[in-house]
């Protein structure tokens, strides 16, 4: 764990250089923003500002030492010119951009926020993007007085139901997590608040969020939605609700995101929050994970855990998805050449010297066989069963044969697809480098050039007899909570 401690010495240094009490009151300035633009050109303009609540972050980690996220917002103090706080995050424009449509040149705008504390005098604020080799340049910048009477003071009052499930102490030294409801009737609040609770239980039924609990507060707010559910736009499914989650976004079946940025922004900022997660009252399989931007997931979806964990550890601490073998909206997500920010993938550009060569286990070559033929082969078996049961149940109902044909032809081919799908998901359980820390091939959407730290994880896999991050993931997770929590 040389690295950890490394990390936090560098991160204290950080905090030392700006005293909080200094430069900032204890105030949180909202920041809404457009950010419109495709892939090869991109501009943000101003919304509006809002003084909104207390300040929830840290008071004493003010820099952000990570490196992680397309995009970074800056503030540097005017009259010292001093750099007095820095943050990164990912948007759903940077995902867009990344698609088919942002690439072939169709411009779309997306509504944003960024959260700073409030000044005491005024400050550049500047946000930067990551250019194609991943250094950030400036891309738009604007001054902020905080005597200036165009930021909004006004209390939201909006009346929604909150719900207080965890209380640690001081927001401040603390991370604070605000679960917004959304597709829940006035008549569904009792099932809000039972959600809500159960899914506080998974998140600390697993490390490092078990063993840190004692760093977190958790609270609930229910704006109620005239409709139960949500979008299900390929379905024909359509419902009034209070923040537009949807499926579908980015034309991807199972991603769930809104683009009502500012209905979410104003439920959350009832109370002090660090991050957002959105549960959604459906029945299905379906999540989305945007680093420093949101958590969507659903309530009584298959596999409720592993979507929820999975998800969160997007969003929470930056991990990357570590699969290849699932359809995804991105094109050229990781361009060649380029190391990830995503502190569980690599390109592998330098062996000597992985970035999380301290936590290799030992023994493990670099890069590491895991056998990846051979995963690839039962995938392979699997979903040409699959193709080849959609095919003969319809060449049997073309044929016009009986219901009770159908009904055996269906079952045969369902217990062999479940018997190619236990011989895919065995070979991760029982992987005898199961857990073991290294860098192996395949993770990023990709089966080449980029690798993950083990054979599986929670940011891989689902269905498994545990549930783990592992090494790397669970390291960096936990420095994620303590830096929020300001240790």
């Amino acid at each position: 764990m040389k690295y950890f401690f490394t990390l936090l010495l560098f991160v204290s240094s950080l905090a030392a250089q700006v005293k909080f009490d200094d430069y900032y009151q204890d105030v949180t300035l909202r920041i809404d923003l457009y950010h419109t633009g495709n892939s090869t050109e991109e501009v943000v303009t101003l919304d509006r500002l809002l003084a909104q609540g207390h300040w929830a972050g840290s008071t004493r980690n003010l820099v952000d030492p990570f490196g992680m996220g397309r995009y970074a917002v800056k503030l540097y103090h005017v009259p010292s010119n001093k750099l007095i706080y820095a943050r990164g995050y990912d948007t759903y424009f940077g995902e867009y951009k990344t698609t088919k449509p942002g690439q072939g040149g169709a411009k779309r705008t997306f509504h944003e926020t960024v959260m700073v504390p409030m000044p005491k005098d005024r400050v550049l604020l500047v946000i930067e993007m990551r250019d194609k080799r991943n250094v950030y340049r400036p891309m738009w910048t604007f001054e902020v007085d905080p005597r200036d009477y165009h930021i909004l003071r006004e209390s939201p009052q909006r009346g929604d139901r909150v719900y207080d499930i965890l209380d640690n102490g001081d927001p401040h030294r603390k991370v604070d997590l605000v679960v917004v409801g959304e597709g829940y009737t006035a008549t569904e609040a009792g099932k809000f608040e039972r959600d809500l609770r159960r899914y506080t239980a998974i998140l600390f039924d697993v490390e490092p969020y078990k063993r840190l609990k004692k760093y977190f507060n958790v609270r609930g707010v229910l704006p109620e939605s005239p409709e139960s559910g949500v979008d299900e736009p390929r379905q024909g499914n359509y419902r009034a609700t209070a923040l537009g989650l949807t499926f579908n976004s980015l034309d991807s079946d199972r991603y769930l995101l809104t683009e009502d940025n500012r209905s979410l922004r104003d439920a959350a900022g009832e109370v002090p929050y660090d991050c957002i997660l959105v549960m959604a009252n459906m029945k299905r399989y379906g999540g989305g994970g945007i680093y420093n931007f949101l958590t969507a997931f659903t309530s009584d979806g298959t596999w409720p855990d592993y979507v929820f964990h999975h998800e969160f550890g997007h969003a929470f601490a930056g991990l990357g998805d570590e699969y290849y073998t699932s359809d995804v909206a991105y094109d050229e997500f990781y361009p060649k050449g380029v190391e990830p920010a995503e502190p569980n993938l690599t390109a592998l550009l330098d062996k000597d010297n992985l970035k999380w060569k301290d936590l290799v286990s030992p023994g493990l070559s670099i890069p590491t066989e895991w056998g990846q033929r051979t995963f690839d082969s039962l995938g392979v078996a699997r979903d040409s069963l699959a193709g080849a049961r959609a095919a003969k149940l319809a060449e049997m109902k073309k044929a016009g044969e009986d219901a009770e044909s159908v009904k055996r032809a269906t079952e045969e081919y369902d217990g062999r697809i479940k018997k190619a799908n236990d011989d895919l998901l065995g070979f991760m359980e029982h992987h005898p480098l199961r857990g073991k820390v290294g860098a192996f091939e395949g993770g990023g959407y990709v089966p080449k050039g980029i690798y993950r730290s083990t054979v599986n994880s929670l940011m891989l896999q689902f269905n498994v007899s545990d549930r783990d991050f592992f090494g790397v993931n669970q390291s960096a997770i936990e420095r994620m909570i303590l830096w929020l929590s300001g240790e």
